[in-house]
């Protein structure tokens, strides 16, 4: 068994002491007092008052605007500035005699120059108004406000937003856009704007003449967009070939020839051209190099190396031919 513990004669021998306890945190009570002041008394020494007199490097006083430009005036030879174009403070002035003595020397001189009584030197509102009348009498109306002349009527046919390119170049660019990207058709089209403007002029062949009004080959590289239309205008065919099934009798197809528009003509144009462009050897690699091709197959049409006049000469002998079978295709 364990030993047993005599509890008796243990708790004689341990002193048992109070234990401490924590004192809690307590919360003071604050104390307002009020701020001590301090009031000047005649026994005390009075604060010490700034030295006006004595001024600072930086305590100058500046002259005013006008009396500096009546200076510049003077050393220059210049007039001086025009003190009626303002509010009248010479009215302002003369009721106050004070504040006479404190005004710019430039307002003191005109205030004493000799003006009659009672009557003002000049009237801002009479000014404003006599500004905003128009007169239509004038051939030239000037509106404030604008920075710019108004509009000519009628309007021009480029003054429209969305009509401010030539519909050719409008054209080509909408037929050189793949999968909707504009931007980059637009490039090319600069592109080939700007191969017109910098290659030397052209040599136009005799017999294969431009249309006619087209102007002398030396002035088209200053003009690259009628560059451009006349090219295409001049390759561009006057009819198509459609075929029409079963009007000959025992299905057999006949040929009509229809005439087309001016955008039909222009659209089947550009088709061919860019066609021939895209069978050109490549001169190097890069982005441009498809803009290049087709502005020298536009060059090219110009001066009769392209083999697009062929094209179109072959069509019309064809469409010459086929005249006949107009009533056929009428009749049906």
């Amino acid at each position: 068994m364990p030993p047993r513990i005599a509890l008796g004669r243990s708790l004689r021998a341990i002193e048992f002491q109070s234990r401490c306890s924590k004192s809690s945190p307590s919360v003071s009570a604050l104390c307002f007092r009020p701020a001590t002041r301090r009031y000047i008394t005649a026994d005390e020494k009075p604060l010490p008052t700034a030295n006006t007199s004595d001024l600072g490097p930086n305590q100058e006083r500046l002259p005013h605007v006008s009396e500096e430009a009546a200076e510049m005036a003077e050393i220059t030879g210049e007039s001086r500035p025009d003190i009626d174009q303002g509010t009248p403070i010479q009215e302002v002035l003369q009721r106050d005699p004070e504040s006479q003595e404190k005004a710019p020397q430039v307002i003191q001189d005109d205030m004493k120059s000799t003006t009659p009584k009672g009557a003002r030197p000049y009237s801002t509102s009479a000014r404003r108004q006599q500004e905003a009348m128009i007169t239509f009498e004038d051939d030239e109306v000037e509106l404030p406000g604008h920075k710019f002349g108004l509009p000519e009527l009628p309007l021009q046919s480029t003054a429209n937003m969305k009509h401010r390119y030539d519909p050719v170049i409008v054209q080509v660019t909408n037929l050189l856009m793949q999968d909707g990207k504009l931007s980059r058709a637009q490039t090319k089209m600069a592109r080939i704007l700007n191969y017109l403007r910098t290659t030397p002029p052209p040599t136009v062949n005799p017999n294969r003449p431009l249309i006619p009004g087209a102007p002398p080959a030396s002035h088209l590289p200053l003009n690259p967009v009628l560059y451009l239309t006349l090219a295409i205008d001049s390759v561009a065919p006057l009819l198509r070939i459609r075929s029409q099934k079963g009007a000959a009798g025992g299905g057999v197809a006949l040929q009509i020839p229809v005439p087309l528009g001016l955008r039909q003509r222009r659209r089947q144009a550009v088709m061919w051209i860019l066609d021939a462009a895209n069978k050109r050897r490549s001169a190097g690699s890069g982005k441009g190099m498809f803009a290049q091709k087709v502005a020298q197959e536009l060059v090219s049409i110009v001066e009769g190396k392209s083999a697009l006049w062929d094209r179109r000469g072959g069509i019309h002998k064809l469409a010459v031919s086929a005249r006949s079978n107009l009533s056929t295709g009428r009749r049906r």
